[in-house]
């Protein structure tokens, strides 16, 4: 009997230490730092979003942390592999949905915002059916410059025009970063398709 609830209660260590190990509690914080960037910068005013841009910076460094600490630690887990990317598209998604709403996205503009969102939308479904079909599309070197440029560009974008008094025309240096993201989203999206097409095709 005692061996038992010896067993039932390891088991349920496991699961917790899986559950509450570092690099899922960091991809837990950014999901967490999504509607607080959002809600400061629906707020306005200069101070809500150099707030706003501080958060997000840390929301973005523990994107590379989770990745980093799990494999350092040997520490992935399922939970993880699927927060992970999700906790990732959400953070992009719903800011540069704000970004719009602000206008600091706005006119012919919102279409480089249009473009990387339906490219997120569109991977994540072909990634999610060519998982049923255990095949894995590895991420290349570009998609993740994309990523970068992407991340650096929509950081400048929080900024706006707080940090347009102090950098001058950080704004247009962000729209500008985020164009030459959605070009290279293109490039990478039809790259993911592609490679799609030739297993379902298979």
């Amino acid at each position: 009997m005692s061996s038992a609830m010896d067993g039932t209660e390891t088991e349920k260590t496991v699961r917790y230490s899986k559950v509450w190990n570092l690099p899922n509690i960091l991809t837990y914080g950014r999901i967490v730092a999504v509607p607080i960037v959002a809600a400061l910068l629906l707020w306005g005013g200069d101070n809500a979003r150099w707030t706003a841009l501080a958060i997000y910076i840390i929301a973005a460094i523990t994107d590379f942390l989770d990745g980093y600490l799990a494999r350092k630690w040997q520490q992935h887990t399922s939970l993880g592999r699927m927060l992970d990317p999700i906790a990732d598209k959400v953070l992009v998604a719903v800011v540069l949905l704000v970004l719009c709403a602000d206008s600091i996205l706005h006119g012919g503009h919102i279409w480089a915002a249009i473009i990387i969102l339906s490219r997120e939308v569109l991977v994540s479904g072909l990634r999610e059916y060519l998982g049923e079909l255990q095949v894995s599309v590895p991420v290349t070197k570009i998609a993740k410059w994309k990523t970068t440029v992407q991340l650096v560009a929509i950081g400048f974008l929080i900024a706006g025009p707080a940090g347009d008094t102090v950098v001058p025309y950080t704004t247009e240096m962000g729209i500008a970063m985020l164009w030459i993201a959605a070009g290279l989203t293109l490039y990478t999206g039809y790259d993911y398709f592609r490679a799609g097409i030739r297993h379902v095709v298979d």
